[in-house]
């Protein structure tokens, strides 16, 4: 039988190595996993929550009032191995007194990372180029052959200048970008000084860069932010990157502005829903450049993030200092 002091802890997924290390050498815990790298089905996790003392999850996981119920009374901390909290029914937790750790900063960089690099593949047109050397579309040297847009001396706008956002910008502005824009929901002159970037309503933004980058919060003010409204008001030459969340961006309007050339390209590491459908009209598109949401997946970071969403859940349970706790 188990002994009553030990602390039940419910884990949603198989997570690497660190953190599994952590939570495994807790000797006031009873550690259950669901172990695969698939996501839990509902009933499963329903099952596994009852009457936990701590629950780690991913954010695939939706922490709802159903969930709360079925985990119980016990149920004194949450930690997500995730630096968005969107998937996480914040109010219904502070009702109940339940303490949140998350993980950011720690994938800030490699998330940086890869919106430069999926900027770059659609600006330039990389998948489509590759496609054309494997299916015997190059031939001969064409002067206008497979030509994309640059970033030089361009204009790129950012829709959330978060720690992601400035850590974007460190990384384009060796490429001589010519002017940064941002919007959000108030001006920052502090960290926009670094790159002189100009805090814009996000129509102005929209309408005179040459990039746009979005990487705000899934908020009740930004779902949809990026429309058909917003689309009319872009260049024709102009792209679009996406690593928030997929529903700050309306897909069927996105379909339609780049079916009709509204806009030049988008590059997407986020999408509703995930995965994407295999038939989803964006995958017929030479123009739009889809990734598996892999922003933070280089091995260090997902090993430094699945370390401190333990080290987070073990804090909250012992009613210790959170290394990384959201304030409710």
């Amino acid at each position: 039988m188990r002994p009553a002091r030990l602390m039940k802890v419910f884990v949603t997924r198989r997570i690497p190595p660190e953190g599994r290390a952590v939570l495994a050498g807790a000797a006031d815990c009873e550690v259950e996993q669901w172990d695969s790298d698939e996501p839990i089905p509902r009933k499963e996790l329903e099952r596994g929550v009852a009457g936990a003392h701590g629950l780690l999850c991913l954010l695939t996981e939706q922490v709802d009032r159903k969930l709360l119920d079925a985990a119980g009374a016990n149920l004194k901390a949450i930690s997500t191995m995730s630096v968005g909290v969107d998937h996480l029914a914040l109010d219904e937790i502070k009702k109940r007194g339940i303490r949140v750790g998350y993980t950011p900063d720690v994938l800030t960089d490699a998330t940086a990372e890869l919106a430069v690099s999926l900027l770059l593949s659609t600006c330039r047109r990389l998948p489509e180029a590759i496609e054309e050397v494997k299916n015997g579309g190059w031939t001969a040297w064409k002067p206008l052959w497979m030509c994309g847009y640059g970033l030089t001396k361009s204009t790129v706008g950012i829709i959330g200048l978060g720690r992601i956002g400035q850590a974007i910008a460190r990384r384009l502005k060796p490429f001589g970008v010519q002017r940064f824009l941002y919007s959000g929901r108030q001006p920052k002159p502090q960290e926009a000084a670094e790159f002189q970037a100009e805090f814009v309503p996000t129509s102005q933004l929209a309408a005179e860069s040459d990039f746009i980058v979005v990487t705000c919060s899934l908020t009740p003010a930004t779902k949809g932010l990026c429309n058909k409204d917003f689309f009319q008001q872009m260049k024709n030459t102009a792209v679009l990157v996406n690593i928030s969340r997929g529903d700050v961006v309306n897909q069927d309007d996105l379909y339609q502005a780049l079916a009709s050339g509204q806009i030049a390209a988008a590059g997407l590491d986020v999408t509703t829903p995930e995965p994407l459908p295999t038939n989803h009209p964006l995958l017929t598109l030479k123009n739009c450049v889809i990734l598996p949401h892999i922003g933070s997946a280089t091995h260090g970071t997902r090993n430094t993030m699945s370390l401190l969403a333990a080290n987070n859940l073990l804090a909250g349970l012992r009613g210790e200092t959170m290394p990384s706790e959201l304030k409710l």
